[in-house]
């Protein structure tokens, strides 16, 4: 029997239809099926035969499965209500039983909160893994000077270990947004029921510890409505998704003929359809292109949750998509980056051509003057006609006579000349977490112990 006389419009069929999205879903709708069914016997709601043949059931619906032989019918909407027909066809009478004390509100709740919860720590692991790789290229090239830029501008000179160590920290960070959206998915929502709970003596403990949640979701209510935890997830993958779109984005620059700070190897570089030498950065260009499709997610999943009325409404099966081509697209670009750099090759003179620009120099003659006691908006302003004067007679500061640079300020000495050696600018960074060997070294060896290298 149906409360209903006739039957679903196709078209509306179609538009309820999410078993092409949520089949992936299947290892976890097994398993709390599986906690479930043993909770059930256990508090005596279902008798034993029953459970014994609802888990032999199953267990024959998890090989179907995984070797890619289930019988699909045109009338399962989902992967939940696939998988219990199935069980019902093998267990027979026992099979109706095995939604007993449940709903699909909780059960699709607790399935996606399963997946949040072990994605997020294979990313956190992944995120991990890149950094890792970024701390082995920066201590192979822990002395290669390079530029650094501001508003792409040549700026001061750092240690290409320096630049590198940044997207380190980055990823650090990145690792624990991904471990906190674990602990936000490890709370067991099944047994809420619809919303209300359910009208039978469960034991949420038991199916919580068998699904290995650290708790239970206190409040029903709460348990079928929530979606943070997926949208944590998201969020974090949003953010390392804009990293490594910044990652991407220098990739390409410095693998340039303008830049030729690197070179990509082979397997990494791809090739014109139409200009035979050109080798191109793709992968790079695709680390920076991902980025705005994670963030998209995270935007249209938190549209999906905005004034959602509690408790469940059919806008949350719009959720897993989200969720799932997100967490495809960061492991795949994770990846990409982790084989990338751990193959790429820097060229030390071409850096370190670009990065002996006299005219980077000038904060350091800037802050020369203030030692001397000149307050620094004065010497700024001193250093700014130095620079101007250099490039309007196209002449490098050193080249500068000691009574032209006391044309411009007379505390403008010899000590000068000692300032314009690149050395000088580089080691002169002695601040914590500045550029300067020793300082850079101490990061490695932080990076180290928070990466338990």
């Amino acid at each position: 029997m149906s409360r209903f006389s006739e039957p679903q419009d196709p078209l509306f069929q179609s538009l309820d239809y999410s078993l092409d999205v949520d089949r992936r879903l299947w290892p976890y709708d097994v398993a709390q099926s599986r906690a479930h069914a043993t909770m059930l016997a256990a508090r005596g709601i279902i008798s034993e035969d029953d459970r014994d043949q609802i888990l032999t059931a199953l267990h024959q619906v998890e090989q179907e499965l995984a070797e890619g032989r289930f019988p699909f019918e045109d009338d399962d909407v989902d992967i939940h209500m696939a998988i219990e027909r199935r069980v019902t066809e093998l267990a027979g009478r026992a099979g109706g039983k095995i939604h007993t004390g449940r709903s699909r509100n909780d059960q699709v709740a607790t399935d996606l909160a399963l997946y949040v919860r072990d994605h997020a720590v294979r990313l956190a692991d992944q995120v991990e893994a890149l950094a890792r790789t970024l701390v082995d290229v920066a201590e192979r090239h822990l002395d290669w000077a390079l530029p650094g830029y501001t508003h792409l501008q040549r700026a001061q000179p750092v240690y290409l270990s320096h630049h590198l160590l940044a997207y380190v920290w980055m990823l650090v960070r990145d690792r624990e947004r991904m471990r906190f959206a674990a602990r936000q998915a490890d709370v067991l929502p099944l047994g809420a029921g619809a919303l209300a709970g359910v009208n039978f003596d469960t034991d949420r403990t038991q199916v919580a510890r068998d699904l290995g949640f650290a708790g239970v979701v206190p409040n029903s209510i709460d348990a079928v409505s929530n979606r943070d935890f997926a949208l944590d997830l998201l969020q974090a993958c949003a953010v390392v998704s804009t990293h490594l779109s910044r990652l991407g984005a220098e990739i390409v620059l410095w693998s340039s003929q303008e830049f030729g700070f690197m070179e990509l190897s082979d397997a990494w570089s791809s090739g014109s359809s139409l200009m035979p030498q050109k080798k191109n950065p793709d992968c790079g260009e695709l680390l920076r292109g991902k980025a705005p499709r994670v963030v998209g997610h995270l935007a249209a999943l938190h549209g999906v949750m905005h004034a959602l009325p509690l408790t469940y409404n059919k806008d949350l099966q719009e959720d897993k998509e989200h969720v799932f081509d997100a967490v495809d697209t960061v492991t795949i670009t994770l990846a990409a980056a982790d084989g990338m750099l751990s193959t790429a090759s820097f060229n030390r003179d071409r850096m370190a051509a670009a990065a002996s620009d006299e005219n980077i120099a000038a904060t350091d003659i800037a802050d020369f003057l203030v030692k001397k006691g000149l307050p620094f908006r004065e010497s700024h302003g001193v250093v700014a006609g130095l620079v101007r004067t250099s490039f309007e007679q196209k002449r490098p500061l050193s080249s500068f006579t000691l009574e032209e640079l006391k044309a411009h300020h007379e505390l403008l000495d010899e000590g000068v000349y000692g300032v314009l050696s690149q050395a000088s600018w580089l080691e002169s960074k002695v601040s914590l977490g500045g550029t300067a060997l020793v300082r850079v070294t101490e990061q490695l060896a932080q990076a180290r112990a928070v990466l338990d290298l």
